[in-house]
């Protein structure tokens, strides 16, 4: 089959209604193209009638996987609640498994519940850690006798690892002093001494949102030991029940609270670094004790990174494929370099946590949001990772905290994942669904965060209709490899050396306080025409350059490699750059050469091997003037102005960005490229657009309605042009065939408008599936919400309301496109024409081509409106019925605060403007 019939076909299939579908019989080689959820299991109280309803309804709906995370219980349901990995629980798992199979659904699970991993066989040496500290003023001649324990609360058990005796010139280590009575005896040399006492304490953290069985300390991720104890428990619990493995390990965003230390850090550290840390405890821990205090934090940094890279993330991995398992893991929030981290595991996962504003012509905004703190550049951390490492996957915790609870609807939706797909992601996880019993009432067992993924969301109704957007983007950004143009050098050791404090952790909520100039850069890149992937020094090592590209240990191909503004990088780092360059790579770097080397150890040695490597670079004056020489096979480009620099790479930049502002992201196959494009800004594309790869024909895909046709081209001075037409909002994907001219229909673009059929008959309006129960029917002449029709039920209602009207058309002609513009839709409609479904129009600008399903004369025209809980919801807090029934956390806020929402005015439903039929003549190609 040639590749772009196999697309076809892929499209074809994605467009065939899932409900009416067996979920295996469907699709069941390509249940990772289908969008998963995470299943919060509320005190693991589940039993095998419900877990199979669940299923059967997700599996229905179209989701491919569901990863069980076990949570905090239900008010008064504990009789129901199961202990964590418990021989009850672990049947649970089996059922879930076996029902998920029979729906189509892969089963994935946390390492624990909550998070971070932890429970109640952690023991507090083998709990998450912190240094705490204690010093004494002596004078030389006197003895030292004092009792050294730690002073903090609840730290009697904080082991005491060092204690160290410093005055002007000297450094003592007096640890054996220390007897079992803990009572240190020491006579004092001569001089005015400082003596410093460290000790291993602990955090005293607990899980987060644990479940029955699972409550305890966090586990110490720097400790190989703890953590293998931590996982021996899972492996007896699947070997004793018999129970498959699943199909993935899960382990949440990193939040460890102030866990900087581990018991044998002092080893850890001479080991790696090649020094003895406890002899500079004075300068590490004294602020401003100016660059030497720098250099001893930004080792001090490397070795936690290195200690969680290697006991925890690498030891889960292999255990995980010890079992047949794959691990996913969310590396933000580490104190740890970011790329290597979210390479090690089998599927880096990334996180949105917010609502993006782009502005997007139509789109209900609502007053109830928070902005999202994942911009373009925190999500490439993960997809960098696995397109450097090979890994096939970026998957995303997707949809947090988009609104408040009840108020999400599936057109905000839509601008964020289309955000996560132009940032690499092709396997979106739902941040999600609880599981919640058939009998439960409504609004049913939900998780504290919205949004809820979940049948007992109105939204339910229409949301296969987006999973279906979501398998077809899938369905192409899993398919091919990565083509993105740099590598840009992550600047970890500049970020260790300048940040101040000593434990960092890179969460997404502070990144532009950690890395604002790589920030800036990736965003100068990319607003430029050009995609990036964020490279470390492992990377770079094993990099090669061949043929003038820049190619990674997966085989991923690079046309540069940026280095933007770096200070301090490991002289073999800069020597494998040297090196690549010279193999014929073309290498930029931005504002300077790097001038120092990380850390302290043999500095001036390492110094002088750095001035040694930058010596062989081409001489430069003045960095604001760009230079681009030749060195060896390739080429060193040096510069401050980002356009500027990158115009002298002479790498074709992508027009769709710099002239249109759209989104995109580009990856190769077999016989070309394949791109995805959304219009993520408050402008209409409509016009020829150069890309940045030469194509002979190609063909542009609708993963909203999986209709497809070749694109118009032409060549314009040598370079490919594409006609593209988006309007605000929406998304498609552009497949190019780089020889081969492909015989299909054409696509039909729209041309002139014609006509517009105003839709002036009555309209009728009645409920269906909707609380409370509404038996009237209402004729309708002029649009407004139902809200504020002459019903106060309306007002609290939430279901579907149903349009009806019929109009006449003389002539129908197949030159023509026949589009229904919905308008404003309140929030999701499902479109009949002569008792066809038309489709759902679920995403602005809720319009659909019903060209096909028109009739001569006289049409029937049904709209199925559906909204939001938010109105009943509201009705239910002004009547105080008890809904908030969950443990813990219970339910709050976009702002975690426990508050109502009995003084929400009533939001907006149905259809609020009058729908119409625009014609418009096909255009030419």
């Amino acid at each position: 089959m040639k590749t772009h019939n196999l697309f076809f076909a892929l499209l074809l299939l994605c467009s065939t209604p899932i409900m009416a579908q067996n979920i295996t019989d469907w699709y069941p080689a390509n249940r990772e193209m289908q969008p998963a959820t995470r299943w919060w299991w509320l005190g693991s109280a589940v039993d095998a009638d419900n877990l199979t309803y669940n299923l059967q309804q997700y599996g229905k709906a179209g989701i491919g996987a569901v990863e069980i995370t076990p949570i905090y219980g239900v008010q008064g349901n504990e009789a129901n609640d199961i202990d964590f990995l418990s021989p009850r629980w672990m049947e649970m798992l089996k059922t879930t498994e076996n029902a998920g199979s029979q729906n189509g659904i892969f089963t994935d699970m946390n390492t624990g519940t909550g998070w971070p991993f932890g429970g109640p066989e952690i023991t507090v040496d083998d709990a998450a850690a912190r240094l705490l500290v204690r010093t004494w003023e002596a004078t030389g001649g006197s003895i030292f006798l004092e009792e050294i324990f730690a002073l903090e609360k609840n730290q009697q058990d904080a082991k005491l690892q060092r204690l160290m005796a410093f005055s002007a010139d000297t450094c003592i280590d007096i640890t054996k002093t220390v007897g079992n009575d803990f009572k240190a005896i020491w006579r004092v040399p001569q001089g005015d001494w400082k003596i410093i006492a460290a000790f291993n304490g602990h955090t005293l953290q607990q899980v987060k949102r644990a479940a029955p069985g699972g409550e305890g300390y966090v586990l110490d991720h720097y400790s190989a030991p703890a953590v293998k104890k931590y996982l021996d428990k899972f492996t007896a619990a699947f070997q004793k029940s018999g129970v498959d493995f699943p199909h993935n390990f899960f382990n949440d965003s990193y939040e460890v609270y102030g866990s900087d230390w581990t018991n044998d850090f002092f080893e850890q550290f001479e080991h790696r670094r090649g020094y003895k840390l406890e002899t500079y405890l004075r300068e590490f821990l004294d602020n401003n004790a100016g660059d030497i205090h720098k250099r001893l934090i930004s080792d001090y940094r490397q070795t936690i990174s290195d200690l969680l890279l290697e006991n925890f993330t690498q030891q889960w991995t292999d255990w995980a494929h010890l079992h047949g398992s794959k691990t996913r893991n969310q590396a933000h929030g580490s104190p740890g370099n970011l790329i290597d981290l979210y390479a090690t595991v089998d599927i880096p996962e990334c996180e949105g946590f917010g609502l993006s504003n782009f502005n997007i012509k139509g789109l209900r905004r609502d007053s109830l949001t928070r902005k999202n703190d994942s911009d373009l550049s925190m999500l490439k951390y993960a997809s960098s990772a696995a397109h450097i490492a090979g890994k096939q996957y970026t998957s995303s915790e997707t949809l947090t905290w988009l609104t408040e609870h009840f108020r999400t609807s599936l057109s905000q939706c839509k601008p964020d994942l289309d955000l996560m797909f132009a940032a690499g992601v092709n396997h979106v996880y739902f941040h999600g669904t609880a599981y919640s019993p058939r009998e439960a009432a409504w609004p049913g067992w939900r998780f504290y965060a919205s949004i809820n993924m979940s049948p007992t969301n109105t939204f339910w109704r229409d949301v296969p209709a987006m999973f279906q957007y979501i398998t077809r983007c899938q369905s192409f950004l899993q398919t091919g490899m990565p083509n993105n143009d740099f590598l840009v050098y992550l600047p970890v050791y500049d970020t260790w050396h300048e940040q101040p404090g000593r434990f960092l952790q890179f969460s997404i909520h502070d990144m532009e306080k950690r890395m604002p100039e790589f920030i800036h850069a990736v965003t100068s890149i990319y607003t430029n025409g050009y995609d990036v992937d964020y490279v470390s020094d492992k990377f770079i090592l094993s990099s090669r350059a061949d043929n003038g590209k820049l190619i990674t240990q997966s085989g991923a191909e690079y046309k540069a490699l940026i280095i933007p503004a770096v200070n301090h990088i490991p002289e073999n780092v800069l020597l494998q750059i040297v090196e690549l360059a010279n193999q014929g790579a073309t290498v930029v770097f931005i504002g300077n050469y790097p001038n120092d080397v990380p850390g302290l150890f043999d500095l001036d040695n390492r110094k002088a091997s750095l001035n040694k490597i930058v010596e062989r670079l081409p001489a430069i004056n003045d960095f604001s003037i760009v230079s681009a020489q030749n060195y060896g096979k390739g080429m060193i480009i040096t510069g401050k102005n980002y356009p500027q620099v990158l115009n002298a790479t002479k790498i074709q930049a992508e027009e769709m960005i710099t002239k249109y502002g759209l989104h995109a992201i580009r990856r190769t196959n077999e016989s070309g490229y394949h791109y995805f494009i959304s219009a993520l800004q408050n402008q209409d594309t409509d016009g020829w657009i150069t890309l940045a790869v030469k194509a002979t024909s190609a063909e542009i895909f609708d993963p909203l309605t999986g209709k497809t046709g070749k694109a118009r081209l032409q060549n314009l001075n040598g370079k490919t042009q594409v006609y593209l037409q988006l309007k605000s909002g929406e998304s498609l994907i552009l497949k190019t065939f780089t020889n081969e001219n492909i015989n299909i229909a054409k696509w039909k673009y729209r041309g002139n408008k014609v006509n517009t059929i105003a839709l002036n008959r009555a309209w009728k309006l009645n409920f269906v599936d909707s609380n409370p129960s509404v038996k009237q029917t209402y004729t309708l002449h002029d649009f407004k919400s139902w809200t504020d029709l002459n019903n106060d039920t309306l007002k609290i209602l939430s279901g579907t309301g149903v349009y009806n009207t019929t109009f006449n058309i003389n002539s129908v002609l197949s030159t023509n496109q026949y589009i229904l513009n919905l308008g404003d839709v309140r929030e999701s409609a499902r479109v009949f024409v002569n008792g066809k479904e038309a489709g759902v129009a679920w995403s602005v600008p809720f319009q659909l081509d019903i060209s096909t399903f028109l009739l001569k004369g006289e049409n029937n025209l049904r709209i199925e409106v559906t909204n939001l809980n938010a109105n009943r919801i509201a009705d239910y807090d002004r009547r105080k019925v008890e809904w908030r029934i969950f443990k813990e956390i219970n339910i709050v806020d976009i702002n975690y605060k426990k508050t109502g929402y009995g003084h929400w005015q009533p939001m907006e439903s149905g259809l609020c403007s009058k729908p119409e039929i625009v014609v418009y003549q096909n255009a030419q190609n």
